[in-house]
């Protein structure tokens, strides 16, 4: 199949290098840096384009991983944006982390085009895109979803369809709430153990075979002890997610107290300078000597 990649970030890079080595589809790439979309076709082969359009061009499938609505916007319906370049029949696979309301907008500018349209955003972090293992949440019409789920599988561990459009980006914000929770809670019990002269490492040998057990606690415990934060799901990013988090509450009415403190948690990691930290760094906020 001949498919098309759009944004080369810590995802999409090896996003899509695994549509090319396991699915061995025929792949063009787009960045908007063009030193990153060369540096894949070297590593990867296949072809390079210098614009959203020209890679989309002939394409069945296009996929992108981008920053925000705005940055989604601009690869789909900008100046070269794919939109335009998109056969009719097509389908636009969107795995950014963005609002419903983008991905209800551009389902609706899609559909006018004879395009499919499917939001698909992801969860597993750098490693899990690396590894082929990503969870995929989308939404959008199921014809359409069952023609892009078995390339989508190529990196992913596991892919549903959660309804329609707009359904993908609501349960990843589900997601990204609970992350939120889950880190901050695991950053305070690291906090205590240290306080109270435990062995930390004994510590979450015994509990996380009990009902604290958490991908979360199993992966992110050693990281927040030795105070390695440069991996990882960057801390502008999950306020970029929880900002949607919360402005999708306020519209619907969903009360999301932790995730609000959470939210402001973070914002106290950046202004330490850990803007581009792990989301562990929370752990970070609770060691600070407090004045």
């Amino acid at each position: 199949m001949k498919v098309a990649f759009l944004g080369l970030g810590v995802m999409g890079f090896p996003m899509a290098g695994h549509l090319t080595v396991k699915g061995g589809h025929q792949v063009t790439v787009y960045n908007r840096t063009p030193a990153k979309a060369q540096a894949w076709v070297e590593k990867y082969g296949n072809a390079a384009a210098p614009t959203p359009a020209e890679a989309a061009k002939d394409a069945d499938i296009i996929f992108a991983c981008v920053g925000n609505d705005d940055d989604l916007r601009s690869v789909t319906t900008g100046p070269q944006g794919a939109f335009s370049g998109m056969k009719k029949g097509a389908i636009f696979v969107d795995h950014t982390t963005a609002s419903a309301e983008v991905a209800r907008e551009l389902y609706e500018a899609a559909g006018k085009l004879g395009l499919g349209f499917i939001d698909a955003p992801v969860s597993g972090g750098q490693a899990g895109a690396e590894n082929g293992a990503l969870g995929v949440m989308c939404g959008g019409d199921a014809d359409v979803y069952a023609r892009a789920e078995p390339v989508i599988a190529h990196y992913a561990k596991a892919c549903q369809l959660m309804g329609p459009s707009g359904a993908g980006q609501l349960t990843k914000m589900v997601n990204q709430i609970c992350i939120a929770g889950l880190v901050q809670g695991l950053s305070e019990g690291v906090h205590f153990a240290n306080k109270a002269g435990l062995d930390l490492e004994k510590v979450i040998g015994v509990i996380s075979k009990g009902a604290a057990q958490s991908w979360q606690m199993e992966n992110r415990w050693k990281p927040m002890q030795e105070g390695k934060f440069d991996f990882g799901f960057a801390v502008d990013w999950m306020r970029k997610d929880l900002g949607i988090c919360l402005d999708t509450a306020r519209a619907n009415g969903a009360q999301l107290p932790v995730t609000a403190l959470v939210d402001q948690f973070y914002a106290e990691v950046q202004a330490m300078g850990g803007r581009r930290w792990d989301t562990c760094s929370l752990v970070a906020r609770l060691e600070k000597p407090r004045s």
